[in-house]
């Protein structure tokens, strides 16, 4: 894993107020070499914090989709499905799709996706799981563009959270049980992501459109909880990715825009 490293920079003092009401939207780490025993753990992406404007829909520097919203402990599980889509390649870049608990609102977030990345002009997709802020874990299980995803995170008892995903194409479901003392349960997304590195928001890989459906939050379509519309942008505003309309509740597509 590389790590792009940037200077700081001081930010006006409207900019700080902005970001002083944001969303934590963390992610997961790029391609890592996978162990044998199917997984491996690698170095920890840091994200730009998506920035909360006025109205339902929300501007975000690393997120596009969905979130439902409440109190602590108001969400119990997320799941959704979606079809891998092909990415296109030109330079390296990063594209990531998944469901979770947390993060909207919270600094915690329990995930399981996958990621259409490029690695210069060649294409790469795994799957991956992450209970952030501990470090992500690669899954070594075939992914390939057009695939039939689908996942789901369900808090249990003593701080547990079951994740699993699986692709009908590949003939393959992973499950994994961990815990989070921290973790809050105040939302529920589904989302497409440009991941980040230390250094900042990395670049959108080129997806095209990913469509998701079967978007549901503690058993219930995503819609019936009003969920928050997140359009993301580059730091000048920008679209990078639109997120559709929801259909019945539970289908929508995200369209990449800009890099």
């Amino acid at each position: 894993m590389k790590r792009k490293g940037k200077a700081l920079m001081l930010l006006p003092p409207l900019v700080l107020t902005l970001m002083l009401i944001t969303l934590v939207g963390p992610v997961h780490a790029s391609a890592a070499s996978v162990a044998s025993s199917g997984h491996v753990s690698a170095p920890a992406h840091f994200t730009a914090p998506p920035k909360f404007i006025k109205g339902s829909t929300t501007q975000s520097t690393n997120w596009s989709g969905y979130a439902a919203t409440g109190g602590s402990g108001a969400y119990t599980s997320v799941s959704g499905s979606w079809t891998e889509p092909t990415v296109t390649c030109s330079q390296t870049a990063y594209s990531s799709f998944w469901v979770g608990l947390d993060g909207y609102n919270s600094n915690t977030v329990e995930q399981t996706g996958t990621d259409s990345d490029c690695s210069g002009s060649t294409p790469t997709y795994y799957a991956w799981y992450e209970m952030y802020p501990k470090f992500p874990v690669n899954l070594n299980n075939t992914v390939k563009p057009g695939d039939s995803m689908s996942a789901s995170v369900t808090a249990g008892s003593n701080h547990s959270f079951t994740l699993v995903i699986s692709d009908s194409t590949q003939h393959w479901t992973f499950q994994v049980t961990k815990k989070s003392s921290t973790a809050k349960r105040s939302s529920a997304e589904v989302i497409a992501e440009a991941p980040s590195s230390s250094g900042g928001v990395l670049p959108l890989a080129d997806f095209g459109t990913v469509n998701f459906s079967n978007s549901m939050a503690n058993g219930q379509a995503i819609g019936n909880f009003n969920p928050v519309e997140i359009v993301m942008v580059t730091s000048t505003g920008t679209v990078k990715a639109q997120p559709s309309a929801l259909s019945s509740g539970t289908a929508f597509s995200v369209t990449w825009k800009h890099s």
